[in-house]
């Protein structure tokens, strides 16, 4: 989706979840190990095994990255998307708050955009008759200015 829309559908917050740095540390960590792996069985492996696990892992931690949008009209979480006419409330969730969602307070037809290396998440609440997915809890580095875009024009 393009950073910008039309004059008539203005985006008011925009983040994407990258990865933390200790994951791209992990993920170099771990690629470089399997060079002590294949070191006894191909010597140049050594050297180019790493370097294509890390292309791998790399890759699937960008893929990971997902992309949070409010507009004017609608709602996109990752691969998800609502129009914000079906938002009744977006609650920002502190980090105590934020494992309680996750866990005990869970509701099994609840969407989840979860990502890791993000603790905070906003509640976001469905008032669609016709869904019977109650809320969504998607993580955002800035819960707070999440919820207030969503909250603002209702």
């Amino acid at each position: 989706m393009p950073a910008t829309t039309d004059s008539s559908n203005t985006v008011r917050y925009r983040e994407r979840l990258w990865p933390t740095f200790g994951w791209w540390f992990v993920a170099a960590f771990l690629s470089a190990m399997t060079a002590a792996i294949v070191f006894p069985v191909w010597s140049w492996g050594a050297m180019v095994v790493p370097i294509v696990v890390f292309a791998l892992v790399a890759g699937w931690l960008r893929s990971a990255s997902a992309v949070i949008i409010v507009s004017d009209t609608e709602f996109i979480a990752g691969p998800a998307h609502i129009e914000r006419s079906f938002i009744a409330e977006a609650q920002p969730c502190d980090k105590a708050q934020s494992f309680a969602e996750r866990g005990p307070l869970l509701d099994a037809l609840a969407f989840l955009m979860l990502r890791p290396w993000e603790p905070l998440l906003v509640k976001v609440i469905i008032n669609d008759p016709e869904d019977p997915t109650p809320y969504w809890l998607v993580s955002s580095k800035d819960p707070q200015a999440l919820a207030a875009a969503l909250n603002s024009q209702r």
